[in-house]
């Protein structure tokens, strides 16, 4: 294979038409449980390490996407923790598990929550525990995760589960196993997948969400761009409804 931008083009057209129209069921039932938790009161915490990150900030505090999210993040333990910076220097921050204690502990949670973490590899200790936690505090999960790279690796964590055996509802967000797609000349590859694929997992379930909340006659709380005329009131508008449940009101 030749290594060219019209090359990864092609992988990935192929990998959102796979997931963006594949999965049917799993994003109706995920889906199903976001709704529910805002019909409640809840709030949507996303959380994910590393790249993974990508899919909380797609999930919480965007234009277009709903206003009770809450983003969870390694660096909360800093910024709200008040560990010393060098805390997130280590390398293998996210592969412990008692940090997902302090995450958790950090974040302003309660428990009509509901949770979506992703992981492409879905075995880091930080990843599984705060799995783990959330489900053993009565949460709903929905996970986002590469099967072909989590069947493909050993577990990080000391139970020697992954995030995909967690999780009440799982999304594979279809990159291949070591995420990048086209293999290179004496090894290696270039191009990687997970952070577009999750983003269009992210945004298909949001919609989903919405049109749950439009059937059932609530209107639904969703983010103006701050950057059109009359966004920022509007969202200041909506935000104040869960002042001290998500950070962006703290």
């Amino acid at each position: 294979m030749s290594v060219t931008s019209n090359d990864y083009l092609d992988v990935v057209k192929k990998a959102v038409d796979r997931v963006g129209g594949g999965q049917h069921e799993q994003k109706q039932q995920a889906a199903d449980l976001l709704a529910e938790a805002l019909r409640n009161g809840g709030v949507i915490q996303a959380f994910g390490c590393g790249h993974s990150e990508a899919l909380a900030m797609e999930i919480a505090g965007r234009a277009g996407g709903l206003v009770p999210t809450n983003r969870i993040a390694l660096r909360d333990i800093v910024l709200y923790g008040g560990e010393p910076l060098e805390a997130l220097v280590d390398p293998t921050v996210e592969r412990q598990p008692a940090i997902a204690h302090r995450l958790y502990e950090l974040a302003p949670i309660k428990p009509d929550d509901v949770f979506v973490i992703a992981s492409n590899s879905g075995i880091n200790g930080a990843v599984v525990e705060m799995a783990l936690l959330v489900k053993e505090r009565g949460h709903k999960l929905v996970a986002i995760t590469s099967a072909e790279h989590s069947a493909g690796v050993t577990s990080r964590h000391p139970s020697g589960r992954k995030l995909g055996d967690i999780a009440d509802v799982v999304l594979d967000n279809g990159a291949p196993y070591g995420d990048a797609s086209i293999p290179l000349p004496g090894g290696g590859a270039v191009g990687a997948v997970s952070s577009i694929t999750a983003a269009l997992l992210a945004q298909q379930i949001v919609t989903e969400v919405v049109a749950r909340l439009l059937a059932a006659g609530v209107t639904p709380p969703v983010y103006l761009s701050d950057n059109v005329p009359g966004g920022k009131e509007h969202n200041a508008e909506i935000e104040a409804r869960y002042a001290g449940r998500i950070r962006r009101t703290a």
